[in-house]
């Protein structure tokens, strides 16, 4: 339990949040709902008939957690690759609409933007069918996205999220010519972790790998509080960044840093019923809280708090700044 100070503490940096720049770099994704009731079995196979009542399109991938830093009150662009196609107008149209800058995103006349379509009756998914492709991106798309955030470093950045849904964007010679460009002026880089890229984060700030993304990154099975510390200090040492958090569901948060130091931060989550995009409401406002000049562990409580929020709603949701500040008071 922490104290009133430190929770006032906590509350400053939040306060700051406006004050900050951040770019998300990534692969863009169109979230696609369509909403029905199933009250018979199709005569011609064995599947549910759903009766389509509405849809939504939503900002998913890397515009979800634009659409987290947004909502927390930071100042946010994003970088990445969209189809010359009607979902990638949608999602032009769907940022605009929350003020969010979309000179930093790159058309690929041959690539698809990326939709997730989910299919969603009595409030459970009956299937989701994706449209996309993973290729590379191209070398001419690489020089493009790295000459906009190198301008954007140049304006004043103070951190950089990478968001990696291994949909091509993310390349190995993206984040080291990004980590090299970030250390030189001093900017934040934060990883929310695919388990196939894992090898590619060397020199980042910080990862937030999920329990089971560590056990996969470090080749141990965590299962017990001896496997954890082994596993979170090899993967400070193979990725050579600052800071892991491994972030672990109903038993909270486990912080390991280049220092040696080990924090253990326990769930504030008072009942979980969805923990869809939790991961990017803990990378955005650890970002955010560093940048806004919160220490490592500090951060990571604030994201702590945040999580406990959006894992007590159905659905993909925000946290708005105030209602984070009303949480942490609360203890």
């Amino acid at each position: 339990m922490i104290s009133i100070s430190e929770r006032k503490r906590l509350n400053k940096y939040i306060d700051r949040f406006p004050a900050t720049r951040t770019l998300v770099v990534g692969d863009i994704v169109l979230d696609h709902y369509i909403w029905g009731k199933v009250s018979r079995i199709s005569p011609e196979a064995p599947v549910p008939v759903v009766n389509v009542t509405k849809e939504n399109l939503l900002l998913g991938g890397a515009t979800n957690v634009v659409n987290n830093i947004h909502a927390l009150g930071g100042v946010v662009g994003v970088c990445g690759v969209i189809g010359h196609d009607e979902a990638g107008k949608q999602l032009l149209h769907l940022l605009h609409a929350q003020g969010i800058a979309i000179d930093g995103l790159i058309v690929e006349q041959n690539r698809p933007t990326t939709i997730k379509t989910r299919i969603i009756a009595h409030s459970q998914q009956v299937v989701r069918f994706d449209r996309e492709t993973k290729s590379k991106i191209e070398k001419e798309t690489h020089r493009r996205i790295f000459d906009y955030v190198r301008q954007q470093v140049s304006e004043g950045l103070d951190a950089i999220v990478l968001s990696d849904y291994c949909k091509g964007v993310v390349t190995r010679e993206l984040v080291r010519d990004i980590a090299r460009l970030a250390k030189k002026n001093d900017v934040i880089v934060a990883v929310d972790p695919k388990v196939s890229h894992f090898g590619m984060y060397s020199g980042v700030t910080i990862l937030t790998p999920n329990l089971n993304e560590a056990s996969i990154g470090a080749k141990i099975e965590i299962d017990d509080d001896r496997s954890l510390l082994k596993a979170g200090a090899l993967l400070l040492k193979r990725l050579k960044c600052k800071a892991v958090l491994i972030t672990r569901g109903e038993h909270g948060m486990s912080l390991f840093e280049q220092s040696g130091k080990i924090t253990h931060i326990p769930t504030v989550a008072q009942e979980v019923f969805d923990v869809t995009g939790a991961g990017d409401t803990v990378i955005s406002a650890l970002t955010l809280a560093m940048a806004a000049g919160a220490n490592t562990v500090d951060a990571a409580g604030i994201s702590n708090y945040a999580a406990g929020i959006v894992v007590g709603i159905v659905g993909t949701a925000t946290v708005k700044p105030g209602e984070l500040k009303q949480r942490i008071l609360a203890g």
